[in-house]
C-alpha cells in the first residue's frame, strides 16, 4: 500500500503569506496530526544546524514552526545535531529565543554519551547511537535537500544515518567505501603507470597510499566514475565499481535502522525542505549557488517515501549547468540531476532502494498537494500602506 506523503510547492498563485512554505509547512504539520502526537512526548527534532557560514541550511523560520506545533500539542522539543556544528548554531540563527527551543549536541559536547547497538555490516559491528536521540521518546527528521559526493543525494535518510551517531561510526560508515578491493598492485608494479594514474583524475580522487607507496588509495567522494585513470592503468590493476560506492549508501539505510528501532514506528515524523539545493553537504561550511530550482517542502511518516517522492520532484527540472562549480564536471545526463553531477555510481536512487530492502518505508507513495496553486483563486496583487 503506498504510503502518504505530504507536498507544499514552492509556486504561489497570490502574494500573499498563506501560500508561502512555511505556511505550507503549518499545513503539512496538520496533515500529520502532529499536535495530537506529541503530548507528554520528550521530541528530539534531529536537523542540520550547519557551521562557519553556512546559510543554506533550514531557515530559523521553518524550525520555529516545528516548535511552537510541538510545544502547542503539549510535547517538549529540543533541537539535535552533531556537536561540532551545535557550537556556534547561534551564529546561523538557532538559538532559543529564535527558535522556541533548545540545542544540544546530541552525544553530548565530547561525544561521549550514547548507546552502542550490534549490527554486523562490513566494517562495522557496533554502531553508537547519541543518547540525547535515544533518550527522547518522539523524533522529528528536520532535513534539508542538498546533493552529497558521497552518495549523490541528501535529506530525510541521511540526515538520521550520520547525524544520530557518533563521530567514530560516521567514520566507519564512510570507511565501508574501502572495504570491497578495487587496487590490486601485484598488476602495476611500474612506477611511472601508478604515476599515470593518479596524473589522470582531474579531481585529485587516486593518491599513494599513506602506507604503502605500491598501492593507490581511492576517495570516492571526489571520483564521479568518469572512467579517465582506466584509461592508462594496467590491465586488472584498478576498478571503479559501483561496490564501493553503493557500501555507503547501504550503511547509511543500516544507521537509520538501528536509530529507528529505539522509537515506536508512530512516535516518528519526517520533514524534508528542498530549498537552495548545493552540489555538497551542509557540513562543508558554506554555502554555494543552488544547482536545482527550489522543489517545496515534504513531510510523512515513511523515511523511504518521502525521499523518493524529494527525488521523483527534483528529477523533473535539469540541473542549473551554469551554477555548478567550475571544480566539479557534468559528464552523464541520464538519471537523476544529482548523478549528473556526481557521477553514474552515485544514483541517489540507491538509498530509497536499500531502504525498502532493509523495510525502512515503502517507495511507492501518493503525493498529497496540501494547497495545489491551479485550485487558488486568482486575485489582483494586494496593497500595503505605508505606516
Amino acid at each position: 500500500m503506498p504510503s502518504k506523503v505530504y507536498y507544499g510547492s514552492p509556486r504561489q498563485a497570490r502574494l500573499e503569506a498563506k501560500e508561502t512554505l512555511p505556511a505550507k509547512l503549518d499545513l503539512i504539520l496538520e496533515q500529520l496530526h502532529l499536535r495530537e502526537r506529541v503530548k507528554d512526548e520528550t521530541v528530539a527534532i534531529k536537523m542540520h544546524t550547519g557551521n562557519n557560514i553556512v546559510y543554506s541550511t533550514i531557515h530559523p523560520v521553518f524550525v520555529r514552526k516545528v516548535v511552537e506545533a510541538i510545544i502547542d500539542g503539549g510535547g517538549k522539543p529540543f533541537v539535535a545535531d552533531v556537536n561540532w556544528d551545535v557550537r556556534g548554531a547561534e551564529k546561523r540563527g538557532y538559538t532559543h529565543d529564535v527558535i522556541g527551543c533548545n540545542v544540544y549536541p546530541a552525544a553530548g559536547p565530547d561525544e561521549k554519551y550514547f548507546y552502542t547497538h550490534h549490527h554486523p555490516y562490513k566494517n562495522i559491528q557496533d554502531w553508537k547511537v547519541a543518547g540525547m536521540i535515544e533518550d527522547a521518546s518522539f523524533l522529528v527528521n528536520l532535513a534539508h535537500v542538498k546533493g552529497h559526493p558521497s552518495c549523490g543525494f541528501g535529506a530525510a535518510i541521511k540526515n538520521l544515518a550520520l547525524g544520530c551517531v557518533v563521530g567514530e561510526t560516521r567514520s566507519a560508515m564512510h570507511d565501508t567505501m574501502q572495504y570491497d578491493p578495487y587496487w590490486f598492485p601485484e598488476k602495476c608494479p611500474d612506477e611511472k603507470v601508478r604515476k599515470a594514474i593518479m596524473q589522470a583524475c582531474p579531481f585529485e580522487a587516486l593518491v599513494e597510499d599513506k602506507k604503502n607507496p605500491e598501492r593507490l588509495h581511492l576517495h570516492p567522494e571526489q571520483c564521479n566514475a568518469c572512467g579517465r585513470c582506466l584509461g592508462v592503468a594496467s590491465p586488472g590493476c584498478l576498478k571503479i565499481d559501483a561496490a564501493n560506492f553503493h557500501s555507503f549508501m547501504e550503511a547509511c539505510a543500516h544507521s537509520v535502522a538501528v536509530t529507528l528501532s529505539t522509537f515506536k514506528p508512530e512516535n516518528v515524523v519526517h520533514l524534508s525542505l528542498a530549498t537552495h539545493m548545493t552540489p555538497v553537504c551542509d557540513c562543508f561550511g558554506f554555502t554555494s549557488m543552488p544547482i536545482l530550482p527550489d522543489a517545496g517542502v515534504f513531510g510523512s511518516d515513511d523515511i523511504v517515501a518521502i525521499d523518493q517522492a524529494v527525488l521523483d520532484m527534483t528529477a523533473r527540472t535539469p540541473l542549473i549547468e551554469e551554477n555548478v562549480p567550475t571544480s566539479l564536471e557534468v559528464h552523464t545526463r541520464e538519471g537523476h540531476p544529482f548523478r549528473w553531477l556526481h557521477g553514474p555510481l552515485k544514483d541517489p536512487y540507491v538509498v530509497t532502494e536499500y531502504g525498502e530492502k532493509l523495510g525502512l518505508g515503502s517507495r511507492a507513495y501518493d503525493l498529497v498537494d496540501v494547497l495545489p496553486v491551479e485550485k487558488i483563486e486568482r486575485a489582483p496583487l494586494g496593497y500595503i500602506p505605508a505606516r
